[in-house]
C-alpha cells in the first residue's frame, strides 16, 4: 500500500489490517510509516515499512519484490500516494505539472505495472487506485490535480477490462472532501470550509474512518464481480 504514512492512507491501512491483511507500507516519510506500522501492530496486525518514491519505477518494482519476499505473495495493491498544489493554470509552471503528474498518475501506473508479474501468473488479485471527486467536478485552482485524477479513473477503467481475463479486479475510490493533514489549514478557515461544503448534499466533510470499509470491500471476495469501476465517496458531491 502506497501513501500509507498518514491521513486517509493510514485509515485504509488500519482497516485492511483489522480485516486480516498483512501489509507492506510505502511512502516517502519513514517516521510516519513507522507510526502507521506501530498502530497496525497495536491492533495485532503485521506491517513492513518500505520507504518508496512512487514516481520512480525501480523503487516501486523493488517495493513489490520486497512485499513478496516478506509476505510470501502479493494479493492486493493499493495505489494511494498523491500530492496537490492549488494554482491557477495560467500561473502553473511545467514543474508544477510534472510534479503532480509524476506522483498522482505515473505513480499509479508504476504500481500497476510493477504488480503485474506477481498478479497475472496467479490469475488473482485486487488493485485499488485512489482518484478524487475533483476528477468529476470543477474547482478553480485544481485543473492540474483534476487532470491527473481523471487519468487515474481512465486508467482504472481500461485496466479493469484488460485484466478481467486474468481474474484480477481493478477499481478506484474517488474521495470527496475529507479533512486531512494536507488540507486542514484550509478547512480551519470558516469561509473556505463553507465554500467547499456547500456543494456537498450531506453538508459535511467525510470522516477518515468512513473510507476504510470501502477499501476492505474492494480488497475482498465481495467485489469479485466488480472491475473497472470508480466509487465516489463524497457525500453526494459528484451527483449534485
Amino acid at each position: 500500500m502506497t501513501g500509507a504514512s498518514r491521513g486517509l492512507g493510514r485509515s485504509m491501512a488500519l482497516a485492511l489490517a483489522r480485516a486480516g491483511a498483512a501489509l507492506v507500507l510505502a511512502a516517502r516519510s519513514k517516521p510516519d510509516l513507522e507510526e502507521t506500522a506501530r498502530l497496525v501492530a497495536g491492533g495485532g496486525g503485521r506491517a513492513v515499512v518500505v520507504p518508496t518514491d512512487v514516481s520512480s519505477y525501480p523503487e516501486v518494482e523493488a517495493l513489490m519484490q520486497r512485499a513478496v519476499a516478506a509476505l510470501g505473495r502479493l494479493d492486493i495493491v493499493v495505489n494511494y500516494s498523491g500530492v496537490a498544489r492549488v494554482v491557477p493554470l495560467a500561473d502553473a509552471t511545467p514543474e508544477d505539472w510534472r510534479y503532480m503528474l509524476d506522483v498522482n498518475l505515473t505513480g499509479v501506473f508504476n504500481g500497476c505495472r510493477a504488480a503485474a508479474p506477481h498478479l497475472i501468473p496467479r490469475r488473482a488479485g485486487k488493485v485499488i487506485n485512489v482518484a478524487s471527486v475533483l476528477a468529476a467536478v470543477g474547482l478553480p485552482g485544481y485543473a492540474l490535480y483534476a487532470a491527473t485524477k481523471g487519468g487515474v479513473i481512465a486508467l482504472t477503467r481500461a485496466l479493469g477490462v484488460e485484466w478481467a481475463r486474468h481474474g484480477i479486479q481493478v477499481n478506484a475510490i474517488a474521495p470527496g472532501w475529507f479533512v486531512t493533514d494536507m488540507n486542514e489549514a484550509a478547512f480551519a478557515d470558516p469561509g473556505i470550509r463553507e465554500r467547499l461544503t456547500r456543494d456537498i448534499p450531506a453538508r459535511r466533510t467525510g470522516h477518515a474512518e468512513e473510507i476504510g470499509p470501502l477499501a476492505v470491500y474492494l480488497a475482498s471476495a465481495a467485489s469479485d464481480f466488480m472491475t473497472g469501476q470508480t466509487i465516489f465517496l463524497d457525500g453526494g458531491h459528484s451527483a449534485a
